[in-house]
């Protein structure tokens, strides 16, 4: 237990930034969260609030001192406003963590690496995006090395799409499903036959957790690749249909002729399609040096997974449909 570690959270309020806060709660840690809009209650779940803006580095640095690590969860809402917060987020985040003394946590995503390393990506798997989104994301963690020659520890965990209670604006909730809904059917953004990453949220926070509390066993500047779920079309469908007790739920296409149609006039549409690639080809995730390091899989059963995270959708059925006839697909 870490009782004597304290941690800064920033956004906190984000699907990552409420689960790793709840993780290190759990294994002992003091959770400071620097948020915009904190609880009423400053010392609500154990965690003591603070209110302030990530671009404000006063406000960062203010809620560094005297914290041992800096979990980095914070990003813009809907894709938006990317090129001008998300490096200067960072940046304070970094000359918080140097005059802290913390090691910085980042969740990382797939982004950064082009379809030049497909289908298998590697902790060291050189990172040639192919977006603009992908380029900030390798342009942070390119800051972050560079930060860790100079003494600023870092640790980086890949992830794929979230699923989860809290994943906000995540492709399941949003995309393959609609909340408040029972499941009717899937709307699949790629061919059927194509592999997909997910990551559950509450174990993307037990595993930054757990990594925290070997902290002095890992490299000043280390990767690690969570693997999650690797399903195709096909296999999300079953998942689904085993959840929901529900065989007559359908696999459709995901609209993206819609989508294009309005994309001229929504940012977050428009980053949708520029990030279409990762669904016409399989990117996973080779988690084998997490696994290794933890002794272990960290993965919760995929059924309890989507439960969980449709449940908190208010997607459920409120009867289970075991009678119902298989629709052909």
């Amino acid at each position: 237990m870490n009782s004597s570690k304290i941690a800064l959270v920033i956004g906190a309020n984000g699907g990552v930034g409420r689960e790793v806060s709840s993780a290190l709660k759990r294994h002992g840690w003091q959770v400071r969260a620097l948020v915009r809009t904190p609880p009423k209650d400053a010392n609500a779940e154990g965690i003591a609030w603070l209110q302030g803006d990530a671009m404000h580095s006063a406000d960062v640095l203010s809620a560094a001192k005297g914290v041992d690590v800096i979990v980095h969860a914070v990003n813009p809402p809907g894709y938006r406003g990317w090129e001008k917060l998300v490096l200067p987020m960072l940046d304070n985040t970094i000359d918080a963590a140097r005059a802290s003394g913390a090691r910085i946590v980042l969740p990382g995503t797939v982004y950064n690496f082009g379809t030049d390393v497909f289908p298998l990506l590697r902790e060291d798997s050189p990172q040639h995006p192919c977006s603009r989104k992908g380029e900030i994301r390798a342009e942070m963690e390119h800051r972050l090395k560079e930060a860790s020659r100079a003494g600023v520890r870092t640790l980086i965990l890949r992830c794929g799409d979230f699923i989860g209670p809290h994943a906000g604006n995540s492709w399941f909730s949003q995309g393959l499903t609609k909340p408040g809904k029972p499941v009717k059917t899937l709307s699949y953004p790629g061919d059927y036959a194509v592999g997909h990453s997910w990551a559950y949220l509450p174990d993307v926070g037990e595993t930054m957790a757990r990594l925290l509390d070997r902290e002095d066993e890992l490299a000043s500047f280390d990767a690690f690749n969570f693997g999650g779920y690797w399903l195709d079309g096909q296999g999300m469908l079953d998942a689904v249909r085993r959840v929901t007790d529900d065989p007559r739920i359908a696999l459709r296409r995901f609209p993206w002729w819609l989508v294009n149609l309005a994309a001229p006039f929504n940012e977050t549409l428009r980053e949708m399609v520029k990030m279409r690639y990762l669904w016409k080809k399989p990117a996973k995730l080779v988690d084998e040096k997490l696994v290794a390091f933890l002794g272990g899989s960290p993965y919760t059963p995929i059924d309890d997974a989507l439960r969980t995270t449709l449940t908190s959708m208010r997607c459920l059925p409120t009867q289970a449909k075991s009678s119902a006839k298989p629709l052909l697909v």
